[in-house]
Formats: structure tokens, C-alpha cells, sequence
């Protein structure tokens, strides 16, 4: 997707998502899989797969993903100029013969809303996932239900299916997910979807011979404050101001010494 600020801003409300932004050239990504690649070699992809929690306080190059001024534009066009670095995570779906799938059981994400557990209110939040690898029906989509933002928060309980990688092993129930309306995301490699915290989402188990991994960054804007909810306890040890200025300075800025802030 190319598309103009106002255009992407009145999509994002309309639909609760974006899908198909070019973010990174050959050249960055041949660079950020094979800084991604160091650390499988060091860790094992068993670990990688999920626990690459916030690396972007460690790794210069994580950071310089999260802040690419192409992602950064199509943020700022759907949150506004001013806006924080919330979280990251490296989510990678491997096929079964590099990660062997514990019980038979293979890996999926559940239906869930992002927001749900996520700690702070006065503002949305907005999830990227800057893909790695080609991102298809065979290996794990990201399924979206568009206009879902439009609903607030739904009912989330614990996930009838094993295999579900969300940390509360939550889920929508079923019969609030109407199915029927889904749009898959598919993203080829270098590419960027980005949807609004309350947007419904899923993704089915990798079934393919192939690697599906991504970077899931989450951005507010600095209008967002934390709140103390026993359903939502969360600290933010990793928040990063990485474009425009903070007035209101509800999430403390905890940028990396390498990082200095251009948008």
C-alpha cells in the first residue's frame, strides 16, 4: 500500500486496520534476517519463537526497525504526530520440523482484541506487524475482522484449544466473532499491516515447510496514561518516545543510549 496520510487515516477508522505497507528494501531486509538469524543461533528457535520480549532496548538494529520512517508514517497518519513506543515482541511461527510441536499440538493465536490486557486507557493503541518472511494462508495469516474497533471491549476467557501463544491464553468467545466477515492480511516480506487495539484479530497454526516470523511493535499516543487494573497488571519498562514531543509525559521515556529520536 502507497497511499497518502488523510487517505490511510480514513481506511484505519473506517476498517480498524491496514494491510500490504512497504516498510524495508532488499537491502534491510537481508539485514534484519540475518541479525534476526543471530540471535536463533544463540538462543534456539524454540526460544526465539515467542520470548524475544522488548529486544528493541538491546539491539540497535530492532530499534531502527521500530522507528523506520515508512512504519512511522503510516503511525503517525493513524495515531497522530506525537507518539510513544509501548512494547515489542518477535513472534515466529516455525514450521514443524525446525520447532517440533509440543503434544501434537501446533501453535495458533486465538481471537482477541490487543487492548484487553494491555493496562492504560486515554487513548488507542496501534499494533504493527513488520514481517520477515512472506506471509500467506499456509503458513499463518493474520486473520482481521474489520470494523471490530467499533465494538469496545469484548468478553475474553480462557482458550477451549491448546496451542494458543498469547501469554493469558485468552480468547473471544465464539459466538461474538462473526467468521464470515474475516479478511486475511497476506504480506510479502519487508512489508508492514498495522490495526487499532480493539480490531478482532487471529491467526491459524503454520502448516507450511516454511518460517513465518515478524516483528510486533505496539505504539500510543502520548495522550495514553497507565492505570491500575487487577485484569490488566502491567509495567512499561521498555516505553521509547519516538516521534514528535510529550506534553504529558504518563509513561516515562526510556530510551536506549543508542537511540536518537528523527521523526
Amino acid at each position: 500500500m502507497k497511499a497518502d496520510a488523510n487517505h490511510m487515516k480514513t481506511l484505519y477508522d473506517a476498517n480498524g486496520f491496514l494491510t500490504a505497507i512497504d516498510v524495508l528494501d532488499t537491502n534491510e531486509l537481508r539485514q534484519a534476517n540475518s541479525d534476526y538469524g543471530r540471535l536463533e543461533e544463540k538462543f534456539g528457535k524454540e526460544y526465539t519463537q515467542y520470548n524475544l520480549h522488548n529486544i528493541h532496548m538491546q539491539y540497535e538494529w530492532a530499534m531502527n526497525l521500530a522507528v523506520h520512517p515508512n512504519l512511522l508514517r503510516a503511525i503517525t497518519a493513524v495515531l497522530g504526530p506525537n507518539v510513544i513506543l509501548l512494547d515489542s515482541r518477535f513472534i515466529c511461527k516455525y514450521p514443524s520440523t525446525d520447532v517440533p510441536h509440543k503434544d501434537n499440538t501446533s501453535p495458533y493465536v486465538a481471537w482477541h482484541q490487543d487492548i484487553k490486557y494491555w493496562g492504560f486507557e486515554g487513548g488507542p493503541v496501534a499494533s504493527v506487524w513488520l514481517a520477515l518472511d512472506d506471509v500467506d494462508t499456509e503458513n499463518g495469516v493474520l486473520q482481521i475482522i474489520p470494523g471490530t474497533h467499533k465494538q469496545g471491549v469484548l468478553e475474553h476467557r480462557t482458550a477451549d484449544i491448546p496451542g494458543n501463544m498469547l501469554t493469558s491464553n485468552q480468547e473471544i468467545p465464539k459466538h461474538l466473532v462473526n467468521v464470515e466477515d474475516l479478511v486475511e492480511c497476506p504480506l510479502k516480506a519487508g512489508q508492514m499491516s498495522v490495526h487499532d487495539g480493539l480490531t478482532v484479530h487471529a491467526s491459524e497454526p503454520n502448516m507450511s515447510n516454511r518460517r513465518r516470523c515478524g516483528f510486533v511493535i505496539r505504539y500510543v499516543p502520548t495522550e495514553a496514561y497507565p492505570v491500575e487494573d487487577p485484569e490488566r497488571p502491567r509495567t512499561f519498562p521498555a516505553t521509547v518516545l519516538v516521534a514528535g514531543t510529550d506534553q504529558y509525559n504518563n509513561f516515562q521515556d526510556h530510551a536506549p543510549h543508542f537511540f536518537t529520536k528523527a521523526f
